[in-house]
């Protein structure tokens, strides 16, 4: 066969063109890329980035002497002394509360642990004034233990106990929220390797589970403290807003403004978002340690546990092993 006989198949370089042009499916034009983004930037500017200036704008409306004036003034110390106060009782406790609830249901299996997990959930689904109003009726004066606790001279309704029992209630969730799922994603197989190395249950917490889920504890804790620094509803029913005493920052600033004193009250308020501020540059922070501890879980092996053995010698002395 002579070679001008020999049929080439001739390559479509159009067709493979085309082919190398057609768009990723899972990919949106730039067009709408860029829509997409213009619009989410629109939305963070008209109501995150416009109202946090105006925050701070009105706050040193009146100049930087006024600014500290307002926060220097008796009732709005005791405003962030009660805050501050409310939150360093209130997110140990929830602490504590987040990190045996989640390691109980993480960990173990038991009779009710799908309603242990359905409790915890309860303060999202409940309005923090229903809560409020829950404390009212329990130790109210004419509630079920007011008469008891008036005959031993103990006030918790309108008062700093009334307070903190309100913010631990509305802030419990988080703490065990942000870590149950992490603790399922790692598994047991690292306790259980401890604990046939001889580990007891306090040491396989403290040195396994634990650092395992620092971070994630962090992000929960984070947002436990914002919670309870900024929760209004539930505060506001059980504190009686009596100035100077059972008032939180954001009672004193609702006072103030309910009062005409805008700058002052923009003052007050200017601290709870700097507080806000300090929270969201630590969130982002525990946020991104959190996801990469979830990739190193969701990566190792279910056979893999914390013990590494060294390889075994095999030409020890120039001897094949047997």
């Amino acid at each position: 066969m002579s070679r001008d006989s020999v049929t080439t198949v001739p390559n479509n370089p159009p067709r493979a063109e085309a082919v190398r042009r057609r768009p990723d499916p899972v990919t949106e034009r730039r067009a709408v890329r860029w829509l997409l983004i213009g619009i989410a930037l629109l939305f963070l500017g008209l109501f995150l980035v416009v109202p946090l200036a105006a925050v701070f704008y009105q706050a040193f409306s009146k100049g930087i002497g006024f600014y500290f004036e307002a926060l220097a003034d008796p009732d709005a110390l005791s405003a962030i002394k009660l805050t501050v106060i409310t939150a360093a009782i209130a997110v140990p406790l929830n602490l504590v509360f987040g990190l045996a609830a989640s390691w109980c249901i993480a960990k173990f299996e038991f009779r009710g642990k799908a309603l242990l997990t359905t409790l915890i959930d309860l303060p999202f689904s409940v309005s923090p004034v229903i809560s409020g109003l829950v404390y009212v009726l329990m130790f109210g004066a004419q509630g079920w233990f007011g008469p008891w606790l008036q005959d031993h001279n103990v006030q918790i309704i309108f008062a700093v106990p009334g307070i903190v029992l309100a913010t631990i209630f509305v802030t419990f969730p988080f703490v065990a929220r942000e870590l149950i799922p992490l603790m399922q994603a790692q598994g047991n197989d690292e306790e259980e390797a401890a604990h046939v190395l001889g580990a007891s249950g306090w040491q396989m917490f403290r040195r396994v589970t634990l650092p395992n889920v620092r971070w994630g504890l962090l992000y929960g804790v984070i947002l436990c403290n914002a919670r309870a620094m900024g929760e209004f509803g539930a505060v506001s029913v059980v504190s009686g807003h009596i100035r100077g005493q059972t008032d939180t920052m954001p009672l004193h600033v609702e006072i103030l403004y309910n009062e005409y004193n805008f700058s002052a009250a923009f003052a007050v308020a200017s601290v709870l978002a700097l507080l806000a501020l300090v929270t969201l540059a630590l969130k982002l922070l525990a946020e991104r340690h959190l996801s990469a501890e979830q990739v190193d879980a969701r990566a190792v092996p279910a056979h893999a546990g914390p013990v590494t053995l060294s390889p075994a010698p095999s030409h020890a002395a120039g001897r094949p092993v047997q």
